[in-house]
């Protein structure tokens, strides 16, 4: 299959540590996306599922939700990634970022790499597509060009109320705010970005809710280096390697087997993406008692 990103596209990504706007679905599509999204917010209030809708968006959503695993599995946006990454594609996690309109939600400057327990691979990627206007006033993410070239930095926790990570985890060192790109995307269009990648997101003023889909994509070789176990879902050729437990998608919304399998997901991936934190870390919190 040919590269669907040019040569200089590619080139870019390299230099830059992200390439945007790339457009992968009409605009109407990622409105579909949207309302579906929405639809199950409204069907599965909180008390419908053990946990609330919002923890399944943000950890692990390909595993009980089919749309979910359906975005992550988007032939343009699988053709852009393989222009990056290569032919064998698998996606680790596919996670929603929603901030309500007028509401003081950010997400500080970090690297995403820090708690994943992967190491500093440059085999891995970002993909973040909108499902509504991602605009400064919205509060889209913003990238430190060529900050990909650093090692991964310290970081602290925050654990602030009004942060959307799951520490409130930022970088322990000055970032430049001159010097960061707000990534301004349409609905349907996308942002590929490096694990290494300095970015953050400011809160939203705008009027609509800010959705965008973030979907991690790993190659066979990427080994997880913390935690005993974890799991991807293999997307696209083969999966030579066995690093991975591998998973399916969904079959239903919030099944049973799918219910079971992303617990145990969520119990094994935190011991690396809550090792070393002072106090519980709410997207992991019931699933590790050493916290």
């Amino acid at each position: 299959m040919p590269a669907s990103l040019s040569s200089s596209q590619i080139a870019t990504y390299h230099s830059d540590g992200f390439l945007f706007p790339v457009d992968v679905m009409p605009a109407s599509k990622a409105g579909v996306f949207r309302s579906d999204i929405e639809t199950l917010e409204t069907t599965y209030p909180d008390g419908a599922l053990p946990q609330p809708i919002s923890q399944y968006f943000r950890v692990g959503a390909h595993v009980v939700v089919p749309l979910m695993a359906e975005i992550a599995k988007t032939p343009a946006v699988l053709d852009a990634v393989e222009s990056i990454l290569g032919p064998d594609l698998l996606v680790w996690s596919c996670e929603l970022f929603i901030k309500e309109p007028n509401t003081s939600k950010v997400v500080s400057w970090h690297q995403d790499l820090t708690y994943w327990g992967m190491g500093e691979t440059d085999d891995q990627l970002t993909a973040w597509i909108a499902l509504s206007p991602a605009t400064p006033q919205s509060g889209c993410m913003k990238f430190v060009a060529g900050s990909h070239n650093n090692r991964i930095v310290e970081h602290r926790d925050t654990f602030h109320e009004d942060n959307l990570l799951s520490r409130g985890q930022e970088i322990a060192v000055e970032v430049d705010e001159a010097s960061a790109t707000n990534i301004v995307l349409q609905p349907g269009q996308m942002s590929l970005h490096h694990g290494r990648m300095f970015h953050a997101s400011g809160p939203n003023s705008s009027d609509d809710r800010r959705i965008g889909c973030a979907i991690r994509y790993v190659t066979p070789g990427v080994k997880q280096l913390v935690a005993e176990r974890d799991y991807a879902m293999l997307v696209r050729g083969c999966d030579t390697e066995r690093n991975w437990i591998n998973v399916a998608a969904p079959s239903e919304p919030f099944g049973d087997d799918a219910m079971a399998l992303y617990s145990r997901i969520r119990r094994d991936q935190s011991v690396a993406l809550a090792q070393g934190a002072a106090q519980q870390v709410g997207l992991y919190a019931d699933t590790a008692d050493r916290m």
